[in-house]
């Protein structure tokens, strides 16, 4: 059974890992392995991660009392900052239920800025992209997609 409830601080390691896990595991097929290393690099200062989970409405996917993803949206700016799922819980309903809750919270479009392995499932959503893009990461190029819902 699937339960969205908001984050909690103490879990900030747990959602690093699964971002990594899931970056390098789910978009191996998009990006190479030195794009994922640039991406993902396994250390983030959890400390940041922990305010901008706190200052974002964040919400955290269980499955059975597993954690299964994460989401979280600036409700200001209506900006949907990150979306996990764990690959173990991949096309099972997870991104598509936080992705609900987290639009709901939204005071107007929301934008996000989704890989080449997320982008179908953004364009499924209704999401429209604004314009692709490289990103740099370490010294090396990422492409995403500047993509919006509404307005």
């Amino acid at each position: 059974m699937l339960l969205l409830r908001p984050y909690r601080p103490e879990e900030c390691p747990a959602l690093a890992r699964l971002f990594y896990d899931t970056v390098h595991y789910v978009c191996r097929g998009d990006y190479t392995p030195a794009q994922l290393d640039a991406w993902a690099t396994g250390t983030v200062d959890l400390a940041e991660w922990n305010r901008s989970f706190l200052a974002h409405r964040t919400v955290v996917a269980e499955v059975d009392g597993v954690i299964a993803g994460f989401g979280d949206l600036d409700e200001a700016a209506g900006y949907l900052d990150r979306l996990y799922v764990h690959r173990d819980f991949q096309r099972r309903g997870v991104a598509s239920a936080i992705c609900d809750e987290l639009e709901r919270a939204a005071r107007g479009p929301v934008e996000t800025h989704a890989s080449l392995t997320a982008r179908p499932f953004f364009e499924q959503r209704g999401y429209c992209v604004v314009r692709r893009q490289q990103v740099a990461r370490r010294g090396h190029l990422l492409t995403n997609f500047v993509m919006r819902k509404g307005g």
